[in-house]
């Protein structure tokens, strides 16, 4: 009887789409301008470890599209990741030198992003397989090869993967890893309310350290960006990632003071509901990138906790 009525839930869900779809809430194709060109080939991999910090330089990572692990998350748990973005390439709003995808220019993509049905089905499967396994996900996950909330229907998609949680999985949160730069448009802002771990990037409040190391490829106001932040009342979490290197011949480094004492005002402005900070760990495009140590994570995390807010290191 279970089994049927999982059935008649999937043939619901299904209709629901498609009613949608009929309704003109969905369109029968994706928006021409959002199908990327081309895609690259794995850059090498190579890793040298210096005293307590590492070099990195190592191949990169695309993501399978529109579902992908589960996988083990520093900071989420298990994790099952849902991949709004294209499966053989990386389309996003900034182009950071840290990225695991790689560099826009060298990962362009040639399929479109899948489709808000295709997302749908793909996950639902998935939950479904897992759940006859014995072994379901603390957490599902929007990330993947780029922006998520880059996807025109993020919002029904969002709509879709709570049904499906609520359904099949009712004690797993839903995360959206979003490095913020969507969150003036009004329907990405609505959609990010909704889920649990609403979880937002910012690296920093310096100009120059964002046009060099995240280099946004659009306008980019961080002083419009946290006011937006600001407006989720205590229920965002800002995610931060601290480093170390030279790039181009320019010594980098946001874990000093004239970096951390500004980053921390924006932070009070905000008032999130948690910060996590994190450094280098995984594939970096780019050379000359070094780990921020131990102690200074810890370090940030302590002058975070004396402002009275919840701070979590991953190293």
């Amino acid at each position: 009887m279970g089994n049927r009525q999982v059935g008649r839930d999937s043939g619901r869900f299904r209709q629901k789409i498609e009613h949608d779809r009929n309704t003109g809430t969905i369109p029968n194709k994706m928006p021409h301008g959002l199908v990327p060109p081309t895609a690259p080939h794995q850059t090498g991999n190579t890793a040298s470890d210096t005293s307590n910090q590492k070099n990195i330089r190592m191949s990169t990572i695309i993501y399978p599209s529109p579902i992908f692990g589960p996988v083990k998350s520093r900071r989420l748990g298990i994790s099952l990741g849902i991949n709004l973005l294209p499966a053989d390439g990386k389309v996003c709003t900034f182009d950071c030198i840290y990225c695991e995808c790689g560099l826009n220019a060298e990962r362009k993509a040639k399929k479109p992003m899948p489709t808000r049905e295709e997302v749908a089905k793909a996950l639902e499967d998935k939950l479904l397989e897992m759940k006859e396994r014995g072994e379901m996900p603390d957490v599902l996950t929007f990330a993947g090869n780029g922006e998520p909330t880059i996807h025109p229907h993020f919002g029904e998609i969002i709509d879709d993967t709570i049904e499906l949680r609520n359904r099949l999985c009712p004690w797993a949160k839903v995360s959206v890893l979003t490095n913020a730069t969507l969150i003036t448009r009004d329907n990405v802002f609505e959609a990010l309310k909704k889920v649990d771990n609403n979880i937002l990037k910012l690296d920093t409040v310096n100009p120059d350290y964002i046009s060099t190391v995240d280099r946004p490829t659009g306008r980019y106001d961080i002083d419009t960006l946290i006011e937006r932040m600001k407006a989720f009342e205590s229920k965002a979490i800002i995610q931060t990632m601290f480093l170390k290197g030279k790039v181009d011949g320019r010594e980098i480094n946001n874990t000093g003071d004239e970096y951390v004492m500004p980053w921390m005002a924006a932070i009070k402005r905000i008032v999130p509901r948690e910060v996590m900070i994190y450094t280098i760990d995984r594939e970096t495009p780019v050379s000359g990138l070094l780990k921020a140590t131990r102690e200074e994570l810890d370090r940030i995390v302590a002058l975070l906790a004396e402002e009275g807010i919840k701070a979590t290191a991953s190293y």
